[in-house]
Parts: structure tokens; C-alpha cells; sequence
């Protein structure tokens, strides 16, 4: 004996689950920060360990592009080049 007031049709027992047990992700914004700079942080101090690596990176560039030839060299140089005027930046 089948009661139709209790049977649940499969389909929408399932989106009603997804809807509360798997809700959809929220689209990541472009203006969320994967990081930020702890509050006691001074600007200063960001901004010269911000150089170091921007200084490491393009030396790494540098370095790898000079091994290199055709278009995977011109390719590192133009990062370096990126690299360096954004260390002009700062």
C-alpha cells in the first residue's frame, strides 16, 4: 500500500537537499584579496619586503632568461621588464 501524500518524488528530494546541504559557492570578486597586510604591519616595512621580492623575482627572470633562447627568453625578459617597473612603482 502506497501513500501518495508521503511518497517524494526523487528529483525534488535531491534539489532540496543540494539546495541546503550543497548551496552554490559564491562567485569570487575580482576586489577580494587573496591576503592582507596585518594591521601592525608600518607601510614602510610592506613596501621594502614588497621590494625584495619584486627585486628577487626579476633577478630569477634574469637569471633564467639568460639560459635561454627564442621566444621563452624574450617572454622572461618582458617579465623581468614587468617586474622592474613595478618596483619603479613602489
Amino acid at each position: 500500500m502506497t501513500h501518495p501524500e508521503k511518497d517524494l518524488d526523487g528529483e525534488a528530494a535531491r534539489r532540496a537537499l543540494d539546495y541546503y546541504l550543497n548551496p552554490t559557492p559564491p562567485h569570487a570578486s575580482i576586489d577580494t584579496l587573496p591576503w592582507v597586510v596585518r594591521d601592525d604591519v608600518p607601510p614602510e616595512q610592506a613596501n621594502a619586503h614588497a621590494m625584495a621580492l619584486l627585486r628577487c623575482a626579476a633577478a630569477t627572470a634574469q637569471e633564467t632568461g639568460s639560459h635561454q633562447q627564442g621566444t621563452t627568453r624574450e617572454v622572461l625578459f618582458a617579465l623581468m621588464h614587468m617586474v622592474n617597473m613595478a618596483r619603479a612603482l613602489l
